[in-house]
């Protein structure tokens, strides 16, 4: 199971990834760099759903549910059969 503090590293692994600061990152999503700087350290002990989602669009992901033990999506497994299907 993935954690909080695990979604927290995964986040500022995100933003290193993208090279952003924690001020470019906030004005990206339009939020404050105090925001991500929560977030990434769990200050508060929780994190705002919908501003961890504009924060991973900002910095170039998408957050995508993954049942435990498997590493492709649902929408991967489309796009393979759609594929498949093409001539």
């Amino acid at each position: 199971m993935t954690t909080l503090s695990d979604v927290a590293e995964m986040l500022k692994s995100a933003r290193r990834e993208a090279r952003l600061s924690q001020d470019e990152l906030a004005r990206r999503a339009g939020v404050s760099r105090t925001t991500v700087a929560r977030m990434e350290n769990l200050s508060k002990g929780d994190m705002s759903v919908s501003a961890l989602l504009r924060l991973l669009e900002a910095a170039g992901y998408d957050m995508r549910l993954v049942r435990p033990g498997h590493q492709r999506t649902v929408e991967d497994i489309l796009l393979e059969q759609r594929q498949g299907d093409s001539p």
